[in-house]
């Protein structure tokens, strides 16, 4: 029998940068985008130039909350904020390596792999068995991926 395995890769821009603050909310919140081309900005108002531009179900980790902005960072420790409203909670995680991970059929090195994850693709978390996650692709391609492989 043929294997197959996919290889899964998003692309995204980020514009401009920014100097990362060294303060942190207590509790680690996440939220995920909830449309594509998402602006988050240098500042909490929409006069506030436009650091990046993100997509549908990209996580990020709130740091803090300003008059119905939060201020967020990515897997990449990128900062902005975001307009709330354009967030919710999700269980979205991204892939976070230096090239590629694998997706395995179970949760074991010894497994088949059946897809390869290149960095910056978003996944829906299903469920965490040990140090393996179980995730699916939009595409609906699912398997198991190392859990230090993927953030948060």
């Amino acid at each position: 029998m043929k294997s197959h395995v996919y290889r899964l890769a998003c692309i995204f821009a980020t514009v401009g940068t920014i100097a990362l603050s060294t303060t942190f909310a207590a509790a680690a919140d996440y939220v995920c985008v909830i449309k594509d081309g998402v602006n988050v900005r240098t500042g909490p108002e929409t006069s506030s130039p436009v650091y990046m531009e993100l997509f549908t179900g990209y996580p990020l980790k709130i740091l803090e909350e300003k008059n119905g902005w939060y201020r967020v960072q990515d897997y990449e420790k990128d900062s902005g904020w975001i307009y709330a409203p354009l967030t919710k909670e999700c269980t979205s995680v991204i892939v976070n390596v230096a090239s590629s991970a694998n997706m395995r059929s179970g949760p074991a090195t010894s497994n088949r792999v059946v897809a390869v994850l290149e960095r910056g693709v978003v996944l829906d978390l299903v469920e965490r068995q040990g140090k393996w996650a179980r995730v699916r692709h939009e595409s609906g391609v699912d398997g198991w991926v190392y859990a230090p492989l993927i953030w948060p």
